[in-house]
């Protein structure tokens, strides 16, 4: 195979590995700065209408072009691991699905784009002792990010620039939410919000003249604390997904001759002389990761290249394979590379651990009548010549109507009784059934018009016990993922637990107040009617799928920090990581906003560095 070894004979400013949300703006913030970017990415740019309709999202998810399929286990006992419904034996874990296309998994992601809170900010100002991480400096970097669409929630008072909101307005990612009037056309969305809007007024005694629902991205909802129902932001403009993908393109096409991007681009490791990286050798071909669904077809022996960067390499592949690659690499627990035949660069013990993430439940209710609204809908692209359904035909001559949406109704906002600083549930209405991710979720849950899901999330997790590790030096194997749920991690008191349960409640409480329209609560069903038994159901099928922390930001003095306040690799020169894998803490309720945060950050710090007189 090394006979195959080829050089492109180019030499970049800066190598990223990875298009997702971490390194798909950072490239384009770099190429608008004058500098030569190379992109590699292990998959293709896929657009279809997957990709663009937001209500297909979860299609996108299972778009075979689009995806890689990672099978994770919570816990390490077989027999745990067994109750949950979703587990795959054959696969030895729960499916869990991740982008691999351009953009990475903002192209095949719900959409739904909910602001950090302050203190996730402040606690990595503090760990750092940099004031450029507090939660200030970061508002200004998602102003720049933000293209805020509305309509807004109090249209006597719309968001404006320079106002108290503090939304931006000129960014490169459309932020939206779903046009209220859209409600209006199926009854029962109306009884599920109005319930929710209710029992928001009721807990949190909000004057009638307030308007609801909440706006969470709201720089006076953020700083309070705020809580209660909300509409749920999504990166939607025009009535289509946008993201990343689009970012890339944009400089692309501005730039050709700064941004190059290679596609099917498998980083195999990064090339260092001593301890600085000044390179990157991957395996070119399509659908080469094990990961991939069409990892058959792959050729056995892809010929290898090797990319060099004058600069910098920076490595944005995402919770699972920045941690894989950096070990590939030479940098992580010394014991587990040398079990693999891995010549040891830094040993940095903190590479693949402190995984983390949500716990994430639904609770499902068959209704007594179908909705209206769906009676004809399939939510389905259609046979090509075929003209399809009328909400697609809908979409496609206005981009409006229901399928300009990501399907979700409203959620509420709220802290359980173990809540610290901020709310630690978020509890989202959607008009389909949705009990996790197992192969064929999405074409199942779009077959059923009858069904409602309350989609618990618990954020704040305190469980930090999560591991990525090799299977083998072969860069085309899926490493073993394991999130070490509940009692297997390290909330020995049961506080993540608790939390999950009582947003349970607060739910049921919700499907209460719509007695007259739901028939039966299917999962985890009546008999589920104490705390013991919710707390069964909760350990046996809560997911996630935020996967972050597995290349922390650590103090100097923290064996387990694989970053510095900078995103450099400690041990390293000219290696950064800017993903998901850099928070020593899982930030807020959805995860993607605060990487976009971080990836301005880091074009900062490295605008900041190159432009300077040296």
């Amino acid at each position: 195979m090394e006979e195959n070894n080829k050089s492109e004979h180019r030499t970049y400013d800066f190598i990223i590995v990875g298009s997702g949300a971490g390194g798909g703006p950072l490239a384009a913030n770099l190429v608008e700065e004058g500098f030569s970017v190379l992109i590699l990415e292990a998959g293709t740019d896929h657009s279809c209408d997957y990709y663009n309709i937001p209500i297909m999202q979860g299609r996108a998810s299972e778009d075979a072009e689009m995806r890689w399929d990672f099978f994770v286990r919570h816990y390490a006992s077989d027999t745990v691991q067994a109750k949950d419904s979703k587990f795959m034996k054959s696969n030895d874990g729960v499916l869990y699905p991740r982008g691999a296309t351009l953009g990475g998994s903002t192209a095949t992601n719900a959409m739904v784009n909910v602001y950090p809170h302050n203190s996730d900010w402040d606690h990595l100002a503090r760990l750092t002792g940099n004031e450029d991480w507090n939660a200030e400096a970061m508002r200004h970097r998602y102003i720049r990010i933000e293209n805020w669409q509305g309509p807004d929630v109090d249209r006597q008072k719309p968001a404006a620039p320079h106002d108290g909101s503090r939304h931006g307005f000129e960014g490169w990612l459309k932020v939206s939410r779903a046009n209220p009037e859209l409600a209006g056309r199926e009854p029962r969305f109306l009884d599920i919000i109005n319930a929710m809007e209710e029992i928001s007024r009721e807990k949190y005694q909000t004057p009638a003249d307030t308007a609801l629902p909440n706006d969470p991205n709201d720089w006076r909802f953020v700083s309070s604390g705020g809580e209660g129902m909300s509409f749920v932001p999504v990166a939607v403009g025009d009535g289509t997904r946008n993201g990343a993908r689009e970012r890339i393109l944009s400089a692309l096409q501005k730039y050709p001759d700064r941004l190059t991007i290679r596609y099917g681009s498998l980083v195999k490791k990064v090339i260092f002389e001593g301890n600085r990286a000044y390179g990157v050798e991957y395996l070119s071909g399509k659908h080469l990761y094990s990961a991939d669904p069409k990892a058959s077809e792959a050729l056995p022996e892809p010929k290898i290249f090797q990319a060099f960067a004058s600069k910098e390499v920076i490595i944005a592949a995402g919770a699972f394979n920045t941690p894989q690659i950096l070990k590939l690499s030479g940098i992580g627990p010394r014991e587990e590379l040398e079990s693999h035949g891995i010549n040891v660069v830094v040993d940095s013990p903190g590479v693949g651990e402190n995984l983390q993430d949500r716990y994430e439940v639904g609770l499902v209710y068959q209704l007594k009548e179908e909705y209206s609204l769906f009676k004809e809908a399939t939510l389905d692209v259609p046979e090509k010549g075929q003209p399809g359904d009328p909400l697609f035909r809908e979409w496609s001559n206005t981009k409006g109507g229901p399928y300009s949406t990501n399907g979700s109704l409203a959620a509420f906002i709220t802290k359980s009784s173990i809540a610290e600083e901020d709310p630690d549930l978020f509890i989202l209405a959607l008009p389909i059934s949705f009990k996790g991710y197992y192969p064929g979720y999405s074409g199942e849950s779009a077959e059923l018009h009858d069904r409602l899901t309350f989609v618990i999330l618990k954020a704040h997790t305190k469980n930090k016990s999560g591991f990525v590790q090799l299977r083998s030096a072969d860069p085309r194997e899926r490493p073993a993922i394991n999130f070490r749920y509940f009692e297997e991690g390290n909330d020995t008191e049961g506080k993540d637990m608790q939390g999950v349960v009582e947003g349970i409640e607060i739910a049921r409480e919700i499907a209460d107040r719509l007695g007259t329209m739901i028939k039966t609560e299917l999962i985890p069903g009546k008999d589920a009617d104490s705390r013991a038994a919710l707390s069964e159901f909760v350990h046996n099928e809560a997911w996630g799928h935020h996967a972050s922390c597995t290349c922390k930001i650590g103090a100097d003095h923290d064996p387990m920090a694989v970053l510095d306040g900078d995103f450099r690799v400690r041990g390293t020169e000219g290696l950064r990581v800017v993903d998901a894998s850099v928070f020593a803490k899982i930030p807020g309720f959805f995860i993607v906003s605060a990487v976009y945060m971080i990836s301005e950050r880091a074009s900062d710090v490295l605008i900041r560095k190159y432009r300077s007189p040296q």
